[in-house]
């Protein structure tokens, strides 16, 4: 697990040296054990390397590396579960190895069966660069759910990629500004969708994906974000893992026999927990005490000889935390449990480093008890596993349970009719709104009644088909007034096109593969990486196997989503290591109260970002909007925690580039 950056450009030596140590240095956090760097003055090529030492501690796994036909040279942020199987294919042809890292695996099995083969091959999560010496080209590849991040783009003439953007930006010659058509994407979605950076030029690499450049296209960089696949003079972007296709491919091959589905998931589940168990360094696991971090924790100490290590984090606030949960799961269980209770001023501390954690505008509120528990689980080991993912592929999220109960009750109602409705929801306060939630009888209580209400207000005078109730569930939505100011046209998102569900019928499945294209690498995985690289831990997720994808593809709807329940074969799965009881219950999440906070402990310093004169000056945002929206929120006339917060981590972090 590694930090990774380089350059590929005309640049005269002693600049090339300088800027790619001075770019690598940024990423020390990732890496604090070992660092190198790789300079070919003649193509113009160097790579940085931060190693945080994960397989074979030794100088034997020292980034970069060269291939032993020295025709490769590679850079790798990333752990290869099934290296040592490689190895044994690779020992066909006599190979001799220096050390038992994945990385010198990885470059043997580039110099012996390329690239392509070997990506084919690969258990696991990476961003990868490559120096193919006799072609002269560059390849910047992404594992196939984008578990690790990878940008990459043009600053002056120069070619850059890094693990994370602030390389990029020490880059002596950076001079890229703000994409304000993606600042917009990121008001709708709270984070920035791939392939897109905040900055113009920049791009993430898709998930699944190579990109390959060669020195015909260096100095000028592309008009837009290239979406794979993608071909311009010396440049080309190419899917080597399509999850839309392994989940069409998949569906003709379904396992209809609940008995089968249950214990085929056991044992590929159990697999990929075995496999992500090899370490060098002392391992944990988070446990909140639901589903998916249940299973994970069960499987590992199924497996494990000594008690394993469980962390989680406990809040003060009753409505939030779920320590207690975690508690009951671990005694359970049998772990050696760490928990940690935060009050509401430990985790306002935490605020001021987002924007510098997170590198790029993020606003997902987690974050905070993510970077939390991270800092946690540091102090006693170096690799933790993680339950996420679950939801995307077992159907596990609420709005799978009733995104097509709304359409069947929207859509009979005419679009005119839909529209009056909604703006006469919309004329009424959230305030009065969370009055009327609060004061219907217990059994029909609703907590937030009045943003619930806002939200169904927008979709009914917005949507027009099962798949806009999807894309109104999953974004900020409110566009009739946009916040952000530019006269640039819209930008397409993968949300907005309907290629990657095409010939997946069953609304809800195509709600979970958008969500494993989209949300799943932009925002869970994006939040995991950096909360965890934050404070140089390394998290592994089991469910990101692409053998268990697979399967959950193979899963009708109807075993996945059963009797009105999301994740039913991993339940059935929990239920043989952990009692019902522990674990059922509705699915929470992984929330904070921001909203009250900024009214409360955050509020000067919220204020003193959402000043009128300083957005005003700023000139991304319409200050009158931002005004409006602080003095609602405020009085308590509505609740605007998610826009605000979106703002604020914009602004916190535009200060502190």
């Amino acid at each position: 697990m590694c930090g990774i950056t380089g350059i590929f450009g005309n640049l005269k030596k002693d600049n090339l040296k300088k800027s790619v140590q001075t770019m690598s240095a940024t990423l020390t956090h990732r890496g604090p054990d070992d660092h190198g760097i790789w300079v070919n003055n003649k193509d113009g090529v160097a790579f940085g390397h931060q190693r945080l030492s994960i397989m074979d501690l030794s100088f034997a796994g020292h980034q970069p590396m060269a291939s032993p036909c020295k025709r490769f040279v590679v850079v790798f942020n990333g752990e290869i579960y099934n290296h040592l199987q490689i190895r044994k294919k690779l020992n066909k042809h006599k190979q001799d190895w220096r050390g038992h890292s994945d990385t010198e695996t990885l470059v043997s099995a580039f110099s012996q069966w390329g690239i392509e083969k070997t990506l084919d091959q690969l258990t696991g999560m990476f961003a990868i660069a490559v120096w193919d010496s006799k072609d002269r080209n560059l390849s910047l590849i992404r594992d196939r759910f984008g578990e690790k991040p990878l940008y990459y783009g043009w600053s002056n003439g120069v070619f850059l990629f890094g693990s994370e953007l602030k390389s990029l930006r020490k880059y002596n010659g950076f001079n890229n500004k703000i994409d304000r058509r993606v600042l917009s994407l990121y008001m709708e979605y709270m984070y920035v969708p791939n392939p897109y950076s905040i900055f113009e030029n920049i791009y993430k690499l898709e998930p699944g994906c190579v990109l390959r450049i060669d020195e015909s296209s260096l100095v000028q960089p592309l008009e837009d974000a290239p979406f794979a696949p993608f071909k311009s003079q010396g440049l080309s972007v190419k899917q080597w893992y399509s999850l839309s296709d392994v989940a069409r491919n998949s569906q003709k091959n379904l396992i209809k026999n609940e008995k089968e589905a249950i214990e085929s998931l056991e044992e590929t589940l159990l697999e990929s927990v075995r496999s992500q168990l090899i370490t060098d360094v002392p391992l944990g696991a988070f446990l909140s005490g639901g589903i998916d971090s249940s299973i994970i924790v069960s499987l590992m100490q199924r497996v494990s000889k000594t008690p394993v290590k469980t962390f989680t984090i406990g809040f003060e606030e009753s409505a939030f935390n779920e320590a207690t949960y975690a508690k009951g799961v671990s005694k359970h269980i049998g772990t050696d449990h760490y928990e940690l209770y935060v009050t509401a001023n430990d985790a306002l501390k935490v605020v001021p480093d987002l924007p510098i954690l997170y590198d790029e505008p993020f606003a997902d509120s987690s974050q905070i008890p993510t970077y939390l528990v991270s800092k946690l689980a540091r102090q006693h080991v170096t690799v933790i596993l993680s339950g996420d993912a679950g939801d995307e592929l077992f159907g596990g999220y609420n709005r799978y349970l009733w995104g097509s109960r709304v359409w069947s009750k929207v859509k009979w109602v005419p679009p005119s009719l839909r529209s009056i409705m909604g703006n006469a929801v919309q004329k009424i306060p959230t305030s009065t709104w969370d009055l009327v939630g609060k004061s219907l009888p217990d059994k029909y209580k609703v907590s937030s009644m009045g943003d619930k209400a806002y939200r169904m207000a927008h979709r009914l005078k917005t949507v027009r088909s099962m798949d806009d109730v999807y894309h109104s569930l999953v974004t900020e939505g409110y566009k009739e007034n946009s916040i952000v100011i530019s006269d640039a046209p819209e930008l397409k998102s993968k949300l907005n096109s309907c290629d990657i569900v095409s010939g997946i019928e069953e609304f809800e499945q195509r709600m979970m593969l958008w969500d494993s294209s989209t949300y799943l690498p932009d925002d869970i995985l994006t939040k995991v990486d950096r909360a965890t690289m934050g404070v140089g831990l390394e998290a592994r997720t089991p469910f990101l196997s692409h053998k268990v994808f697979e399967l959950a593809w193979r899963m009708p709807l109807d075993i996945n989503i059963k009797n009105g329940e999301g994740k039913w074969p991993v339940r059935q799965v929990l239920y043989k290591y952990v009692p019902k009881e522990l674990v059922d219950r509705p699915k929470a999440g992984f929330a904070i109260p921001v909203g009250h906070w900024i009214r409360g402990p955050l509020r000067e310093w919220a204020g003193d970002l959402l000043d009128e004169t300083r957005i005003k000056n700023d000139g991304y945002f319409d200050p009158h909007q931002v005004k409006q929206l602080w003095r609602q929120h405020l009085s308590g006339e509505h609740d605007w925690t998610t826009r605000l917060w979106a703002i604020l981590m914009f602004q916190s972090w535009l200060y502190n580039l």
